[in-house]
């Protein structure tokens, strides 16, 4: 075994959960509605999360274009999921936040989500989905500033 071995077998399979989490996420994203492609899916989890952003702040999480996030947001708002308001600490500023609508739909998606990721980890022993799960968030802390994915 070589050096690179074991890094080369985490590329490998981080490239494979990837690949299954766009799908995944894809058929998620249709659930909460017909039209919706991953990449929204993402933008309204983000918005669950924070309970609300700027639209310039969603580009930089997301590292999108003004233009490519206007559009994804644009379709949000006429399908009724997300609602654009001023913000109240500055005026020129538009704050986008899920409608009531938007937040049932994306909640009950996410719980679907979460019972097949039970469904499909039921074999597993507790501590090891618990090990799982730390090394993830272990990853998913290192700096962005020379980004593995």
């Amino acid at each position: 075994m070589t050096a690179d071995a074991p890094y080369s077998k985490v590329e490998l399979e981080l490239a494979l959960l990837l690949r299954r989490a766009r799908a995944h996420y894809g058929d998620i994203a249709r659930d909460v509605h017909p039209e919706l492609r991953a990449t929204a899916y993402a933008l309204l989890g983000r918005l669950l999360d924070t309970g609300g952003s700027r639209a310039s702040e969603l580009c930089d999480y997301f590292g999108l274009d003004k233009g490519a996030l206007s559009r994804q947001l644009q379709l949000l708002e006429e399908i009724g999921l997300v609602a654009r308001t001023v913000d109240p600490l500055d005026g020129r500023a538009h704050l986008v936040a899920l409608t009531e609508v938007g937040t049932r739909r994306l909640t009950e998606a996410r719980e679907g989500r979460r019972a097949i990721m039970r469904q499909q980890l039921a074999r597993w022993p507790e501590e090891d989905i618990v090990r799982f799960a730390t090394l993830l968030e272990r990853f998913n802390a290192l700096p962005i500033s020379h980004p593995v994915l």
